[in-house]
């Protein structure tokens, strides 16, 4: 897919990942609509760091655990760049709790954390359906977690959340063929401010350098290599659909390091 002049929605696109996911769109060429729920000066900054790229930027806030707000988003990007090409649901959250911790996680947690990774994905799909049809080739790439495919991350709530998202992947890719390919990416450790919040600093790097040794490039992610990952998916990758891939330098071909 040529990703230049392309309409791409980013949800989540503040900050971290989904920020670095709207820049690298913008260095391709992509027109770019940066979504947030709070964190509006994180959005901005976002947006001017992509019109320094030349790209045409559009702001919006909405929560995407709100149907409402999904189309409102879609309605939003579509009337000001003519259509849209490419949505990536990045948009995610979770509460931090030691798995051996059952009692420190209930059913309200699961349902917060699952209306927005999951449920949330699934509103901006189907907001997004009649606009991305309306093109030869669309792409639409979720943002899983290797918490998806290990059980581990940062909350039991969070890995089966991210669990569910791959598997809708694949039936979201089964119905919206031929113009739209669904895919899946499942970053492992991300290096970055968001984990270091969430875990303490002295947790974060004892884990990075457990990856680090377990990862035979000895490497963790960063938010800027996972967008380049998900730039590529979409520029070349118009034959894939239905497919999860692992960003992580390899460190799940090892016994995964759990804390405990």
């Amino acid at each position: 897919m040529e990703l230049k002049t392309a309409s791409a929605i980013v949800t989540g696109s503040s900050s971290g990942i989904g920020a670095a996911v709207a820049i690298e769109m913008a260095k391709a060429g992509c027109q770019v609509t940066i979504n947030y729920s709070r964190n509006q000066k994180g959005a901005e900054e976002t947006a001017e760091a992509c019109r320094a790229l030349g790209a045409e930027t559009l702001v919006v806030q909405a929560d995407v655990s709100d149907d409402a707000d999904c189309q409102k988003l879609v309605d939003a990007a579509v009337s000001r760049f003519g259509g849209l090409q490419i949505l990536i649901n990045n948009a995610g959250t979770t509460k931090f709790c030691r798995h051996q911790d059952l009692a420190g996680i209930d059913k309200q947690d699961f349902m917060d954390i699952y209306a927005v990774n999951t449920v949330g994905a699934f509103q901006m799909t189907r907001a997004s359906e009649d606009a991305l049809r309306g093109n030869e080739i669309a792409h639409i790439v979720n943002m899983g977690s290797i918490a998806a495919l290990t059980g581990m991350g940062s909350s039991i709530a969070y890995a089966a959340s991210k669990g569910a998202l791959v598997t809708m992947t694949l039936s979201l890719a089964r119905v919206l063929g031929p113009q739209i390919r669904v895919n899946a990416v499942c970053p492992g450790f991300v290096a970055g401010e968001w984990l270091k919040k969430g875990l303490g600093e002295k947790a974060y790097e004892t884990l990075k350098n457990q990856f680090e040794d377990a990862a035979p490039l000895n490497r963790t992610a960063t938010p800027e290599t996972v967008a380049q990952t998900v730039a590529a998916l979409i520029s070349g990758a118009d034959l894939t659909t239905g497919e999860t891939l692992i960003i992580d330098g390899g460190a799940h071909l090892h016994t995964a390091p759990l804390g405990r």
